[in-house]
């Protein structure tokens, strides 16, 4: 499968993006989701993750009641509606994807990942 994330860019602190993550290939259903994100000079960590039925959901706590990730598997499509957001959520965000009827919230546990959209947020 293909992933094609698209929605980042500059906004203020308290605005709201939502990201796309579009995917191609067949089975789109049967993928656990997750989205990703690297702050400059840091490592990539979790953010969000749902699994294939759209049923259940995992956050990181820096986003939990702010950060709202949701799947449509007609269109092949996950998003990631961000409200509230801080500075410190400025990062690349990549979409991620993985066969797994599982919640996956480890890196290493996907193996398709999106290019990555650039989110800045300015105080």
């Amino acid at each position: 499968v293909q992933l094609q994330a698209s929605g980042g860019g500059l906004v203020q602190a308290g605005d709201s993006l939502r990201l796309s993550c579009e995917a191609s290939g067949r089975s789109f259903s049967s993928y656990n989701m997750g989205w990703f994100r690297q702050p400059p000079g840091k490592e990539r960590e979790f953010v969000a993750s749902m699994e294939w039925s759209g049923g259940s959901a995992y956050y990181a706590d820096s986003v939990k009641g702010r950060f709202t990730i949701s799947r449509d598997n007609a269109k092949n499509t996950a998003y990631l509606q961000m409200n509230s957001l801080k500075p410190e959520d400025t990062a690349v965000y990549y979409c991620a994807a993985a066969r797994s009827t599982r919640l996956l919230v480890a890196l290493y546990e996907y193996n398709y990942w999106g290019q990555g959209t650039l989110v800045t947020v300015s105080s």
